[in-house]
């Protein structure tokens, strides 16, 4: 098995020419030509760096245990508090070695062997989501699709896959109203209201979260509406100018909702010392996209497993270092 070095070397000479698959994705390298729209002005990176601005609190005398990392997730008993985010389109942003079907068959599976679960991605063209149900019902609905916020019509057509797929959640990235192909449809999507996010989450019938929350009012808005969790999110700082931080608006939501709903971030979340920073903060658990693209690129085979388990062992390694048994101990009171 390569070693994660081996594995980012490898990535390299397969993703295409918009992402170079730096050791750490930082967002520095490749600026605003990101996969996808790419960030907008330098959010980021500024999601990479506030979680680099957080200190842990180490605390070694305690009772010496192997730290329990285990997160359930709606029933679901997952290794680590670990998502793989949702991406799309992946001819168009990382090259012609993987399409969506491809990409969703090995991600899938690969994050089931490894103990965790994998959100996929949306995009402009119908066979995007078309790729990703199918390839959630052949994995026994062990996935969760993200859907855009499109009209009501678009909406039915792929809610009407992800109920085929019998996926165990479904997630709207609410905030991919900002993304500028949403916006040139022809038919209205983008922005939704209370009602109408009620009235899509009724219609799920599914565990549903909503991603692309950053502010307590946008929170209480989405647990009016129904959601069983949200993700702290900026869409990976894609679709607002001068948006704070993932890191920095996690801890007020999580103090608002954090009792109502299951919290997830993502943003910049690159090590598993960031993972404990993140549910520090509040978090339940993290969603990471990029890095486990350059995974699968990396090693279609073995990629996800190196990942997950490299971050696995960071987590754990911090975990035990600040005096964490389980993911319970981790709060506040951990970080400085």
């Amino acid at each position: 098995m390569k070693t994660y070095n081996e594995l980012m070397d490898e990535a390299r000479k397969n993703v295409g020419t918009l992402c170079h698959a730096c050791p750490v994705c930082n967002g520095k390298a490749c600026g605003n030509n990101m996969p996808g729209p790419g960030a907008r002005g330098d959010n980021a990176v500024r999601n990479f760096d506030a979680w680099k601005e957080i200190r842990v609190n180490l605390d070694t005398i305690n009772e010496n245990v192997t730290p329990d990392t285990s997160f359930d997730f709606f029933g679901r008993k997952l290794k680590y508090p670990i998502f793989a985010g949702p991406v799309g389109a992946m001819n168009m942003h990382y090259g012609d070695k993987y399409n969506d079907l491809e990409y969703n068959d090995i991600l899938l599976a690969k994050c089931d062997e490894a103990g965790i679960a994998a959100f996929t991605g949306d995009g402009l063209y119908p066979e995007i989501v078309i790729a990703a149900t199918k390839a959630i019902k052949k994995h026994d609905g062990k996935g969760i699709p993200t859907i855009k916020p499109w009209d009501k019509d678009t909406l039915n057509e792929k809610f009407a896959l992800v109920k085929e797929s019998g996926a165990m959640a479904v997630a709207m990235d609410i905030d991919a109203a900002g993304l500028p192909f949403l916006q040139n449809m022809e038919k209205p999507a983008g922005s939704k209201t209370v009602e109408e996010l009620s009235e899509i989450i009724k219609d799920a019938g599914k565990p549903f979260i909503v991603k692309g929350i950053m502010t307590v009012k946008g929170a209480l808005k989405a647990k009016k509406a129904g959601a069983s969790a949200i993700v702290v999110s900026n869409h990976g700082g894609r679709v607002l100018d001068d948006c704070p931080a993932t890191a920095e608006v996690l801890p007020e939501i999580a103090a608002a909702v954090g009792g109502d709903m299951m919290i997830l971030v993502d943003g910049g979340i690159r090590s598993g010392c960031d993972i404990f920073k993140a549910l520090a903060l509040g978090a339940d658990a993290v969603l990471i996209a990029r890095p486990y693209v350059t995974a699968v690129y990396g090693d279609a085979e073995n990629g996800v497993s190196i990942l997950t388990e490299k971050l696995g062992k960071e987590l754990r390694e911090t975990m035990k270092m600040c005096g964490c048994a389980s993911l319970t101990d981790i709060d506040d009171s951990c970080i400085w």
